[in-house]
């Protein structure tokens, strides 16, 4: 079974190959990354492309959830300090 080269022009709508590279880095791929990308590209392998692709996103999407985690914690952060700033008024105000 031979594999058919997927035509950048019929795959993507981006018309060129510079352009399906500058989308590649724009969602923060690797040259490593690019370049197997673009290895897959010119060897028809759209399997394998979207296994690349579906891995950078899951990389992207741990570091999302490990951000969300972070601002957890400051938000917590910023709640207890609040909470304790209004105990320290409530305190000086009962006690005038």
């Amino acid at each position: 079974m031979s594999r058919k080269r997927i035509g950048l022009e019929e795959t993507f709508m981006y018309g060129s190959k510079e352009a399906v590279i500058e989308n590649l880095k724009d969602a923060g791929c690797s040259l490593a990354t690019i370049a197997r990308c673009m290895e897959c590209l010119d060897c028809g392998k759209e399997t394998e492309l979207l296994k690349q692709l579906e891995r950078h996103r899951n990389g992207l999407l741990q570091k999302v959830h490990e951000e969300e985690k972070q601002i957890g914690c400051l938000d917590y952060l910023v709640y207890q300090i609040n909470r304790c700033r209004c105990q320290i008024k409530e305190t000086e105000e009962n006690s005038k």
